[in-house]
């Protein structure tokens, strides 16, 4: 495990990560702030990766909330590849949820991260593979979308989730609006969705994606413990 520490934005350890998920080894960024209150592991949408901007920045307000994040590669680099062909592996919804259920193994096993509580932030596809990870990993304490599907992960899952969910849509991203508010209905668990008006499906506008940041900040700090594990 490559690494360096950090004493910026009251980082202590921070580095390059490698997860084993099966037969695959899967590439991470790991940040952990001192006295972390919990861990998020980010499920990034499809064709992208842990260097995602939008992720990458969400992540620094999560850190700088106290919160250790995870961002990883749903897939190797082959399968990258082969994806790149055939579009298939991105919209394998359960294929995908059971990355996310080995980087939650991955990380109750390590030493940085082992007692924190843990949430999915999910975006695009990887909202669903989130939601359907948390409705059987006993170690999501929470899970909050972006610019989600949730919808794929399908109706008699979604009423199987128990942890608390926040759904965050642009309010000109038309498409997906109605597509939450399906999810929402059938969510049985603490939930709610917030639509942040002006932003389109990337957030790209000034302060959309500051907002996006704010509420999952708001969210992981209201239901996973405050008190973490320090050096």
């Amino acid at each position: 495990m490559k690494h360096t520490v950090s004493t910026n934005a009251g980082l202590w350890w921070q580095g390059d990560v490698q997860i084993t998920a099966g037969h695959s080894i899967l590439e991470g960024l790991l940040a952990v702030p001192e006295n972390a209150g919990g861990l998020v592991i980010f499920a990034h949408g499809s064709g992208s990766s842990r260097h995602s901007e939008r992720n990458q920045s969400v992540a620094a307000t999560l850190q700088r909330e106290g919160l250790a994040t995870l961002l990883f590669d749903l897939l190797t680099l082959e399968e990258e590849h082969l994806d790149a062909r055939m579009n298939h592996l991105r919209f394998d919804i359960e294929f995908l949820a059971g990355r996310l259920r080995a980087a939650s193994a991955w990380a109750a096993r390590q030493e940085q991260t082992m007692g924190l509580r843990t949430g999915f932030f999910g975006a695009s596809t990887g909202a669903a593979a989130a939601l359907l990870a948390a409705s059987t990993d006993e170690n999501i304490s929470a899970v909050v979308c972006r610019g989600g599907r949730p919808d794929l992960a399908g109706d008699t899952v979604l009423q199987r989730v128990e942890v608390p969910t926040l759904l965050i849509v642009g309010g000109d991203d038309e498409p997906v609006i109605p597509l939450n508010e399906h999810a929402l209905a059938h969510l049985r668990c603490t939930k709610r969705l917030e639509i942040i008006p002006g932003a389109s499906h990337l957030f790209e506008e000034p302060g959309a994606l500051d907002a996006v940041a704010a509420l999952a900040a708001g969210w992981f700090d209201t239901y996973l413990p405050v008190q973490g594990w320090s050096p």
